[in-house]
């Protein structure tokens, strides 16, 4: 953008003679004069405050830093240019929830050379280098379901269904033994006959249970190119 300058020595004019004809203002002077605020003026950007009114300018070379406003094709070319390592550089994961059918997908969406399906079915956790569960990265385990055993179980006991009868006989609920009949509900075995075992009655089923933390859904994507 050029700015305006005069064009004709216009000051000049009066400390010469009157006899020389450069002292004479012409309409080829003014013409000239004219000429030259035009051209500054058709250069200069019209700015009144109008969100509607466009005007163009000089666009800076890429990776200029002052205090130049940016046009809209500088920052289309900038933004085109931001390296996409430094956003997800190799090794890193992209989760969305987006569907794309394979890695040149994903590459057409954000860039990269090569992605691959991350982590499926699987949560993601901080690698812990004092714990041998978490010390190596991409190391896998736990599951959705499990079976406690016995060591597992919480210290508990059961209440017993055998009486002893002061003639040292062992009383037994037939209710909780099926193998015994009397009537009145008990039978009398004398203490160390040979007689069946009867237990203190069965509770549970050994059906696995769930260990899932709350979790939500998504595609993941490791870049690895």
């Amino acid at each position: 953008m050029s700015n305006y300058t005069l064009a004709v020595g216009w000051s000049g004019k009066d400390a010469l003679s009157d006899s020389d004809a450069a002292k004479v203002i012409s309409g080829a002077d003014f013409n000239t004069e004219f000429s030259a605020v035009q051209t500054a003026v058709n250069t200069k950007a019209d700015i009144n405050g109008s969100a509607t009114e466009s005007f163009s300018g000089t666009t800076a070379t890429a990776g200029t830093n002052t205090t130049q406003l940016a046009s809209t094709q500088f920052v289309t070319t900038a933004v085109a240019a931001v390296d996409l390592s430094a956003v997800y550089p190799v090794g890193a994961i992209f989760t969305t929830v987006t569907t794309y059918a394979n890695s040149a997908a994903v590459v057409a969406a954000i860039g990269g050379t090569t992605w691959v399906a991350f982590a499926a079915g699987k949560m993601l956790i901080g690698l812990d280098s004092t714990d041998t569960d978490f010390d190596t990265v991409e190391e896998t385990g736990g599951a959705k379901t499990h079976t406690l055993t016995e060591a597992e179980m919480p210290s508990h006991d059961h209440p017993t269904n055998l009486r002893l009868q002061a003639t040292n006989d062992v009383a037994i609920d037939t209710s909780k033994n099926a193998s015994c009949t009397t009537s009145g509900g008990y039978v009398d075995h004398e203490y160390g006959s040979a007689n069946t075992t009867t237990g203190t009655g069965d509770a549970g089923s050994g059906t696995a249970h769930s260990i899932m933390n709350p979790y939500i859904a998504v595609y993941m994507w490791k870049r690895t190119a």
